[in-house]
């Protein structure tokens, strides 16, 4: 897939419509369209990293400020105080369903474990 087909990229180029609630150069978050509880944004970065798998060690940095990123998010939704989940999916078995990299954000519920 190229990065003018994943459906994130376009929706971090603008060409799809997307509830933004927080962005960077490098880092995108939005709503989920299906969400999973009371907070379920979806954190991407603007690059095209297909998978977790796919991370590399120029990815280090980068990796890094994504959770930077996350974390303000989630203060920014007041879930500091009372916890949230960070989920990466990798790979069809385990829940992607979007080719590019992205980390769910989950919080607003109590949580339970194990979550699938």
């Amino acid at each position: 897939m190229t990065s003018a087909e994943c459906l994130f990229c376009r929706i971090a180029g603008g060409a799809v419509p997307a509830e933004v609630v927080a962005q960077t150069e490098q880092f995108l978050a939005f709503k989920d369209i299906k969400p999973h509880a009371p907070v379920h944004l979806l954190i991407i970065p603007v690059e095209h990293i297909p998978s977790l798998a796919d991370v590399t060690p120029q990815h280090t940095g980068l990796m890094g400020e994504a959770i930077q990123f996350t974390n303000r998010v989630a203060r920014q939704f007041q879930l500091a105080q009372t916890g949230y989940r960070v989920v990466v999916n990798c790979g069809e078995q385990a829940g992607q369903t979007v080719s590019h990299l992205h980390l769910h954000l989950l919080g607003g519920r109590p949580l339970r474990w194990p979550p699938g």
